[in-house]
């Protein structure tokens, strides 16, 4: 139904979107997750030309979006768009902003757009509502109208820009079990959405985006249980990181501890965590790594789910794994680290190994 290839968007110079690719099928439910300020909106605006894309390949059932002589009107009929803040007409009585479109772009008589107009209306709770304005609505009730409105012009797809983002939380379930709905009828969704456990629930599919582009593309049981790359899984589990390159020829292990503590107390780990992430990282540092590497990529992943700690050390190596071997030099360290830890897995590629470890 929808094939991207290779698009990208920049505003100013400043690249939001790149090298995004992506094919949709009809029937699919696609969630969209990720951090704020990755491109999640903008790949949205991108598909039905509210934003145009500064290159890269958009196809809508063949027909190449961004082609000079491409009808942009009927584009938009088959793509229908639904925003976090409403867009309704306050003027305009409830019914009234469903029929506009059908009535002028769809060019059906007053009464059979009113008869359409009310079935979708009572299909999302709202017949009652019919003959009331906007500002006498709730943030859910405008919200679910605006449904309504896009259905109304009988789209094959419909784009949810973060639909329940304006509203209350009390109003968020409201939304979005008309969502469900939608979703159960077969229609075609892509959503771009912070509430998790609904994008779990409803989707066929999730694209996770980061850096501008998908970053991971997977079935909600494999983005939510078994993501496969690092930053899917800090955004899945609230994992925050602490980066630390050290050098053999300048380390220092006062500083290092120092911004280690900070980073664990921001992030609420307990003293005595503290104190044991420290000791890990200085038996591993100075006594078991550094005399025989000369740099050391460090990472300490915390999550704020179970309060986890995950240490990763990776380094330059040709050796096997330093906590295995019969060392007398290193046994006390290694003891230490192993007393601490509860589990220890080491890989080597090449010339890199990587031990981690996660503290007990």
């Amino acid at each position: 139904m929808i094939s991207v290839k290779h698009l990208a968007k920049s505003f100013d110079g400043l690249a939001v979107l790149s090298d995004v690719n992506a094919e949709i099928n009809a029937g699919e439910v696609i969630s969209v997750i990720g951090p704020s300020g990755t491109g999640k909106s903008t790949f949205l605006r991108c598909l039905n030309l509210l934003e145009r894309p500064s290159a890269g390949e958009i196809r809508i059932d063949g027909i190449d979006v961004l082609a000079p002589d491409t009808d942009v009107r009927l584009l938009r009929q088959k793509m229908g768009m639904v925003f976090q803040s409403f867009n309704l007409f306050s003027h305009l009585m409830v019914i009234e902003n469903v029929i506009l479109g059908p009535m002028h772009l769809l060019h059906l008589d007053r009464k059979t757009a009113v008869a359409r107009g009310m079935e979708l209306l009572d299909s999302v709770g709202l017949a009652a509502k019919a003959h009331a304005f906007p500002d006498e609505l709730s943030g859910g009730q405008k919200q679910r109208v605006a449904i309504a409105r896009t259905l109304a012009m009988k789209p094959e797809i419909v784009l949810f820009d973060e639909p329940t983002s304006a509203l209350d939380p009390t109003m968020v379930s409201e939304v979005l079990a008309v969502i469900r709905k939608l979703a159960s009828q077969g229609m075609t969704m892509m959503i771009v959405t912070h509430e998790m456990r609904f994008a779990r629930d409803v989707s066929s599919r999730i694209f996770y985006m980061d850096d501008g582009t998908i970053y991971e593309d997977g079935s909600p049981e494999q983005i939510f249980n078994h993501p496969k790359r690092e930053k899917t899984r800090a955004f899945i589990h609230k994992i925050s990181l602490f980066e630390y390159l050290v050098r053999r020829d300048d380390f220092d292990i006062y500083q290092f501890n120092a911004e280690l503590e900070a980073f664990s107390i921001k992030h609420l780990l307990n003293q005595q965590s503290i104190l044991n992430t420290q000791l890990i990282c200085e038996e591993m540092l100075c006594n078991i790594l550094l005399p025989s590497t000369t740099m050391v990529n460090l990472s300490i992943a915390c999550s704020e789910e179970n309060g986890q700690v995950d240490l990763s050390f990776n380094y330059q190596s040709g050796e096997g794994n330093p906590l295995a071997n019969d060392d007398d030099d290193t046994m006390l360290s290694r003891t230490i680290v192993s007393n601490l830890t509860r589990e220890q897995h080491f890989n080597r590629e090449h010339n890199r190994a990587t031990l981690k470890m996660t503290l007990r």
